[in-house]
């Protein structure tokens, strides 16, 4: 997992609660079993019109936000199916961070196991930057995980704590792998030691 520390980056808001995967990368683009090429139909089904091609009207062909790598939505974001391509296809796009009240488990998890962090912050709050960004595009925030702070270069009325999980067990152990760049297998083998003394000193049970 590639580390991640501090990101400031362009806000794109989506207003909208319960977006499932099939919005964020719809099953016909399914067929491919890499986990890049994605970006290009990430929110196909809005993104363009009935002859594919890009809808002005949604909010990623407006040049103000086509760089975007902060993505802020509404609650219940990524519920539906547990397609992996759905972070695939944002962290594709170029998304960072996806800030919203709460996450579907699942697609969460699925964001974690590939890097992509979900920032949790209450619904007035995220009510309050969809808000500030709508009237303030191509505005910028900063997200800072060893402090867990979201704050605006611009604005500094805007601040904010979040979690990656709303366990904060699991919360505390998801922000050490992204701060140290730990994924499953690597925290297998930070342990390796650990587990080769087990190996070489349990006794043998018989069944």
């Amino acid at each position: 997992m590639e580390t991640f520390t501090h990101h400031t980056g362009t806000v794109a808001p989506i207003n909208q609660a319960n977006i499932d995967t099939d919005q964020i990368i719809p099953a016909v683009y399914l067929k491919r079993i890499e986990r890049t090429g994605y970006g290009p139909f990430l929110f196909a089904a809005a993104r363009y019109d009935k002859n594919n091609l890009p809808d002005p009207s949604f909010l990623l062909n407006d040049p103000v936000y086509q760089n975007s790598s902060i993505l802020v939505a509404n609650r219940n974001f990524g519920c539906g199916s547990s397609r992996e391509h759905a972070p695939w296809a944002l962290l594709d796009y170029g998304f960072r961070v996806i800030i919203a009240p709460s996450f579907a488990d699942i697609f969460q998890k699925n964001c974690y196991n590939n890097g992509l962090v979900t920032a949790m912050v209450t619904e007035d709050e995220a009510e309050e930057l969809l808000n500030y960004a709508k009237t303030h595009p191509g505005m910028k925030l900063s997200v800072d995980l060893q402090t867990c702070s979201i704050t605006c270069p611009d604005d500094s009325s805007l601040s904010y704590t979040f979690v990656v999980h709303a366990d904060p067990s699991i919360h505390a152990f998801r922000q050490t792998c992204f701060l140290t760049g730990l994924d499953d297998i690597g925290i297998i083998l930070a342990k390796e030691s650990k587990i080769s003394t087990y190996e070489a000193t349990r006794g043998t049970i018989n069944y």
